[in-house]
């Protein structure tokens, strides 16, 4: 199906661009790994030995260097972002420059050199977002989304959104550095041990965006069905593997934290398409005719609440383990 196209990954070596390229690296005749890093470049050059990827320096922020790697590209997975909450809370005009300019010039540039499919990747924190990571992917998914309607149903190039939570073991993220503190002797550092998370694998995360790629329309946003867990059980699940007796120190809760992650907002849920492991949210369709807008807005019902990782299903500590047992990292780390 892919043998003759060619995949344009954003910030593909990242932790979703090694992922990706585990799970599709001999299905397109060529995937280019477009980012600002030279040095993640070259080592995933000789990690991969494989001439079929190719690797692209340059910025999401600067439209020339895209369309470089732009022009020939059959489908693009946009997953250039500044991810970090904290780094974001203290240069907030960065991750705007980043999450929304970069990625407005992905989409026109695609929209410009007749790419087929685009997939936008957003992030839990875009949900009812209090910190300026979450506000940027906020307007990220807008612009998207505003993008893909703008576009059609009928129109050469569809774009869509993925928004996935907690996504274990990537950069950044608090298993890698449980098993550092772990190895080096010190108390796990845990924020609020009641806060809850949801959990997703890489896999998972891949699957999502394949999944959005396949079945999506313009302007569409697609969930993944998670559980969740408390950071405290994450903590234990992890320190049970690592068959040591390390304590739990608790620190405070950082620059922009919530107590818990919103996948769907209630808004989006009354207009969410249940998919079986997945929810597809389809753009609104209305227009800026305001009158037929207040003549024929429709009351969200009562019953319907948001989807967050307070009330999806909750992990207990031997299911976190046996998630947490399906990445490389707790196996490489703990000799299981």
């Amino acid at each position: 199906m892919f043998k003759d196209k060619t995949l344009l990954i954003t910030g593909g070596t990242g932790s979703f661009g090694h992922a990706v390229l585990k799970r599709v690296i001999n299905d397109f005749k060529e995937i280019r790994i477009f980012s600002r890093d030279e040095k993640k470049q070259d080592d995933m050059r000789h990690a991969l030995q494989n001439d079929n990827v190719k690797f692209y320096i340059g910025d999401v922020r600067d439209r020339e260097s895209v369309d470089n790697a732009m022009r020939g590209v059959d489908y693009v997975f946009a997953a250039a972002a500044l991810k970090q909450v904290p780094s974001c809370e203290f240069f907030p005009i960065e991750a705007v420059r980043t999450n929304i300019m970069g990625v407005d010039n992905v989409l026109n540039s695609a929209v410009e050199y007749g790419v087929k499919n685009v997939v936008v990747l957003s992030t839990d924190k875009a949900a009812y977002p209090i910190n300026a990571m979450g506000m940027s992917k906020a307007l990220m998914e807008k612009v998207a989304i505003a993008k893909g309607r703008s576009l059609g149903q009928d129109a050469k190039t569809t774009i869509v959104c993925t928004r996935y939570g907690n996504v274990m073991a990537s950069r950044g993220s608090v298993i890698p550095l449980f098993i550092e503190q772990i190895k080096s002797g010190k108390d796990l550092t845990v924020t609020d041990p009641d806060m809850t998370r949801f959990m997703m694998t890489l896999e998972e995360a891949v699957e999502l965006v394949l999944f959005a790629w396949k079945h999506g329309k313009n302007g569409d946003l697609f969930v993944q069905k998670a559980p969740s867990a408390t950071i405290k059980t994450l903590a234990d699940a992890v320190i049970s593997l690592s068959g040591t007796d390390s304590k739990i120190k608790i620190i405070g809760t950082r620059h922009g934290e919530k107590k818990y992650e919103t996948l769907i907002t209630r808004e989006e849920m009354a207009k969410a398409i249940d998919m079986g492991d997945y929810y597809r949210i389809p753009a609104d369709q209305r227009d800026l005719n305001y009158d037929k807008y207040f003549n024929e807005g429709k009351e969200i019902a009562k019953t319907i609440v948001t989807y967050n990782s307070d009330n999806t299903t909750r992990l207990t500590l031997d299911e976190m383990k046996s998630l947490l047992l399906k990445l490389d990292c707790i196996h490489e780390a703990f000799n299981i």
